[in-house]
């Protein structure tokens, strides 16, 4: 600091104002102290930075499911929080938090100003260890207490709009296929979908159909063999299974059945590059996932630096975008 300070011709806490934004510079002053960090190639301790200020401007991404291979839509939200967190000067990692050895190294450490949850659980002792230990947090879904931060997919607006996308076509037996889980830790937004479906179907006075298959090309599959052997009055789908797109179309070609001639289907909570490499190209909902993250990453920095906001209580629906896996029902 002391060099660029002497390159740019300016005082050292003048370079230290400009590193932290902690005050107003003029932008000529800026601009000279910018290009003396380039020209130096300056880089910021980042240890010295913790020691100095007794914080680290690092931010943890809480995720449990690192054993299997992150969906496109997590990746969004991946990336919309790390490019949140660079805009306001926080640098973020991944963290895997699959059991409580993992949770106590992040919370006892010190190594992290604070922390953001995906995949929430209704019930979520993870959340309950964030309570008890002080550290800042967020949560990107939703535990039953809805008096913590969070931000979240508006799940019930956006099966009611698939639904209502769909009965447009007149359709009216509409399937729902969405994830299964193991070892009973079921993320809220599989009972926060299922629900949201049910109620959506309810003024068709048709029975619901809920086929929870595994999020991979072989669970996709066995979605498609339910369906034709076990419900073929139905003639949509809406997907809320990322993982298991591909797999149910070919499971449904495999079957002699059509998209959209025999069935159409919706792929919801998703993004609309994955549904245009399906054949035919899927309907979607497509995920705010990246607008999500960021508004988490906000709420989060804002508490670590004492902004006296409101916790956040964010829900955004998904947007309708439409393929061509979605027509008319078929003639009988």
């Amino acid at each position: 600091m002391r060099d660029v300070a002497a390159r740019a011709n300016v005082s050292i806490a003048t370079v230290s104002f400009v590193l932290n934004g902690t005050k107003r510079v003029a932008p000529e002053t800026r601009a000279r102290i910018e290009a003396a960090i380039e020209e130096l190639n300056y880089r910021r301790n980042v240890v010295a930075r913790a020691l100095a200020s007794s914080r680290t401007r690092i931010l943890a991404l809480l995720h449990p499911d690192l054993e299997s291979r992150p969906n496109a839509t997590v990746i969004q939200f991946a990336m919309g929080a790390a490019h949140g967190a660079r805009e306001r000067g926080y640098d973020l990692v991944l963290w895997p938090v699959n059991d409580d050895e993992q949770m106590s190294h992040l919370l006892a450490g010190g190594l992290v100003d604070g922390a953001l949850l995906m995949e929430v659980q209704i019930r979520d002792s993870r959340v309950e260890r964030l309570v008890a230990s002080g550290i800042p947090f967020a949560l990107i879904g939703r535990t039953e207490n809805d008096d913590l931060p969070y931000v979240d997919i508006d799940f019930a607006t956006t099966l009611r709009e698939a639904v209502a996308h769909l009965r447009s076509y007149g359709h009216e037996r509409i399937a729902l296929v969405t994830q299964r889980t193991k070892g009973g830790a079921e993320p809220g937004r599989i009972m926060r979908v299922e629900s949201a479906y049910r109620d959506a179907i309810a003024p068709l006075g048709t029975p619901p159909v809920v086929i929870p298959v595994d999020g991979t090309s072989a669970g996709g599959r066995e979605a498609a063999r339910v369906l034709c052997e076990e419900h073929p009055a139905c003639t949509a789908v809406v997907l809320v299974n990322e993982g298991a797109s591909a797999g149910l179309a070919k499971g449904l070609r495999a079957a002699g059945r059509a998209i959209p001639g025999d069935v159409s289907v919706i792929s919801a909570s998703t993004t609309r590059e994955l549904g245009e490499m399906i054949e035919p190209e899927l309907t979607v909902m497509a995920a705010p996932a990246a607008e999500l993250a960021r508004l988490a990453v906000d709420a989060l920095i804002d508490q670590i630096e004492g902004v006296p906001d409101a916790p956040p209580h964010t829900l955004i629906p998904c947007t309708l975008v439409p393929g061509e896996s979605v027509g008319p029902v078929p003639v009988l």
